[in-house]
């Protein structure tokens, strides 16, 4: 097997049969239309801390292995936090950015990151050839580190075998037991968890509210408008540079169609909150939540409840719904391992690193303990 690595710093020019033919499980993360929008609308590129410069390898000129990857010059939108490593770099006045990342922008969501095509013979040799193309860039540019984020387990051989730094963290996801209904997800749970959902989502009923799900196709101007403005509201609440554009919105809404899912709750006619989710590969991932006004529960009904309704009536397995949040947990949630890799070129920093992601593993080996004490479902099989 010949390969040839390629630099690719734009992703509309890989042709989308050619992307369709590469494995990546239906992540709708990883759709032409997803990496290709966020490049067309400008959320990243020039002026955003983003530089596409994703590593592809060919084999008798045909695409055989991509790995979606950004030279960044800080660290926003990654959701995998090396501040105090960026912070330590700049305290002995040593450049950290710019760096290699391999990840979907603004997307705590794990998945393929060493992607392979389909039926190739030897997948594991093309993902061995991805990390020798990312090491060997590092050396080249003289680059800080490379940093892979939410991995799924069928790239982590590749990885570990050339000794990257490993870090786990913990996502809150919901799991469909095969609910007949909302109702037959509460039975499962304790006995006040499942009064507590109930009373939140009472409160949100006897408020007028109602909601719509609306599928890509759906989703007209005005919907685009509101769903923007909300992202734009709840992101400057928080003090965070709300990146991506409406034209964004507009062209994954058309191109994902019944993989886009916006639901848009309103009282009297007005809308009032939404949460947009992605769906693929039998998984719903929540992403953006906003509302015009805080109403008791809207937040749960909209960004949960209305997510677990919808797993439910669709049959679909899980619901990510996003990073972090350990009110998820008394909400049916339950914690699952995320996991990165991380290669840094200086030898010192590398072993300073690594003596701190021992102690964190043990830190947060000792927080899933912790968190097994609150589990919400009932387990006396009754």
């Amino acid at each position: 097997m010949t390969l040839s690595s390629r630099i690719v710093g734009e992703f509309a020019s890989i042709e989308a049969g050619d992307w369709e033919a590469l494995d990546h499980r239906d992540n709708p993360f990883l759709s032409h239309a997803f990496l290709s929008g966020l490049e067309q609308s400008g959320s990243i590129g020039p002026g955003s801390g983003w530089t596409p410069h994703h590593l592809a390898l060919f084999e008798d000129g045909q695409l055989v292995a991509f790995a979606p990857s950004y030279l960044k010059a800080h660290s926003h939108g990654e959701f995998v936090f090396d501040w105090a490593w960026a912070d330590a770099y700049q305290r002995l006045a040593l450049p950290y950015y710019p760096k290699l990342l391999t990840a979907i922008p603004y997307s705590p969501v794990s998945g393929p990151r060493l992607l392979t095509r389909r039926s190739h013979p030897a997948p594991e040799a093309l993902r061995e050839g991805l990390v020798k193309t990312a090491l060997e860039l590092v050396s080249e540019y003289e680059l800080s580190s490379w940093h892979c984020n939410f991995v799924q387990a069928e790239d982590r051989p590749a990885l570990e075998s050339r000794g990257l730094l490993t870090r786990q963290d913990w996502q809150f996801h919901w799991f469909n037991e095969g609910f007949a209904d909302f109702d037959d997800f509460l039975e499962r749970l304790r006995s006040r968890k499942r009064k507590n959902i109930r009373r939140e989502r009472r409160q949100v009923h006897e408020l007028g509210v109602e909601f719509r799900c609306l599928r890509g196709s759906e989703v007209g101007e005005a919907e685009l408008d509101f769903l923007h403005l909300c992202y734009l509201r709840t992101f400057r609440a928080y003090g965070n540079h709300p990146a991506l554009r409406r034209t964004f919105f507009a062209s994954i809404a058309t191109a994902l169609d019944d993989r886009f899912v916006l639901v848009i709750a309103s009282r009297g006619g007005e809308p009032l909150a939404m949460s947009l989710f992605l769906a693929g590969g039998g998984v719903l991932y929540g992403r953006y939540w906003g509302c015009m006004e805080e109403l008791p529960g809207l937040h749960f009904e909209t960004a949960y409840y209305q997510g677990i309704e919808y797993c439910i009536r669709h049959g679909l397995n899980a619901f990510e719904s996003g990073a972090q949040g350990e009110h998820k947990l008394s909400r049916g949630f339950l914690p699952r391992q995320t996991r990165s890799y991380h290669y840094v070129r200086d030898e010192r920093f590398r072993a300073a690193i690594s003596s701190h992601l021992e102690r964190e593993w043990a830190w947060m080996d000792e927080y899933r303990e912790q968190l097994a004490h609150h589990d919400p479902y009932r387990r006396d099989d009754a």
